[in-house]
């Protein structure tokens, strides 16, 4: 198939100095991305996917010509992002995280006019663009209030239409459905579906596990700042067969409880989170054994004078691939 985006042997080191009293300066080289490549077939949604300071967001700072590589290269459309970053980034629409990529001084109109017209279309090219990006986005009937009235949710439709605004092949959509209530959210997934379906290459990245899972092609996951694993999700729950996954929901939790299931032989992870709604902890622990972890599982809570209030075992999800590969969760 076709490549979209190539990213060759991409590396990127910072030099970090730190000067200590009547001693020469200390000079630490920390490896942010190291030899990192993929490529991103036209027409797909890709998912990029790591937890904090896993590599992911310096990796779409030099795809987007923010950071510049130490060494390798990026391609988008066949040129090269560092050598013709005019050329090569004229074919990207990008959303970034976080709804401050847009002006909320202006209207959405006014928003979607200006970003127009830097990417170099003339005054009525500029309004035509514009008015068919606010009908799409269902944003027409308020297209001249100022943005800093708007609700979360079309905040983001605004920024997401300054990425359409160019009619770009590649389309860059950083955490798109970040703060969004869950109608919200589906809503801008229909329209990234949507892109899709017009032959356009999507970029994703989000730290919701479901939702890569869902518009995902391909997914890679990043940590330490190499790809660890790179394929479609099912592929990647698939590997996983032979590791059982167990959720316990337990009263309380803390270090201690946590630290001596992980002691527990045949236990591989055990990830904790507190279920606000539910006013519980909810352990997500992966094994290679059956009956007799489980047993142990119980008397080690019990030990603890905490209560399992509920124990299940599940199919794999992409959470777990997650988990299983780096240790953590994708929101830790």
């Amino acid at each position: 198939m076709e490549k979209a985006v190539e990213v060759k042997n991409l590396k990127k080191y910072f030099i970090s100095e730190k000067k200590k009293l009547f001693k020469k300066t200390e000079k630490k080289e920390f490896k942010a991305v190291d030899d990192v490549s993929f490529h991103i077939n036209k027409g797909e949604i890709f998912g990029l996917l790591g937890p904090n300071g896993a590599g992911k967001t310096t990796t779409i700072k030099m795809i987007t010509g923010l950071l510049r590589p130490t060494s390798g290269s990026v391609t988008v459309m066949g040129k090269d992002v560092d050598k013709n970053p005019m050329e090569a980034l004229s074919n990207i629409g990008t959303v970034l995280a976080g709804d401050r990529s847009i002006y909320w001084k202006l209207s959405a109109r006014e928003n979607l006019e200006y970003f127009a017209a830097l990417y170099g279309c003339n005054k009525k090219e500029a309004k035509e663009r514009t008015q068919k990006v606010l009908d799409r986005l269902g944003l027409s009937d308020k297209a001249d209030e100022l943005v800093e009235k708007y609700s979360t949710g079309m905040k983001q439709k605004v920024a997401l239409g300054k990425a359409l605004i160019p009619n770009a092949p590649v389309v860059l959509l950083d955490e798109p459905t970040l703060g969004l209530d869950p109608q919200a959210a589906i809503n801008l997934r229909e329209i990234i579906l949507e892109i899709k379906n017009e032959g356009r290459t999507v970029l994703l990245t989000t730290h919701y596990m479901e939702e890569a899972d869902f518009l995902s092609d391909r997914i890679a996951i990043i940590d330490g700042g190499k790809i660890i694993a790179l394929d479609t999700p099912e592929n990647l729950k698939r590997k996983l067969n032979q590791v059982k996954t167990l959720n316990v929901e337990v009263d309380s939790s803390d270090k201690k409880l946590l630290d001596e299931i992980k002691e527990i032989k045949d236990i591989e992870n055990v990830v904790s989170k507190y279920d606000e709604a539910g006013r519980r902890y909810i352990l997500n622990i992966h094994h290679m054994d059956g009956d007799v972890v489980i047993q142990k599982i119980i008397d080690c809570v019990s030990n603890n004078n905490k209560k399992i209030l509920s124990m299940n075992v599940k199919e794999p999800s992409l959470e777990d691939v997650f988990i299983h590969l780096t240790g953590k969760s994708l929101r830790d």
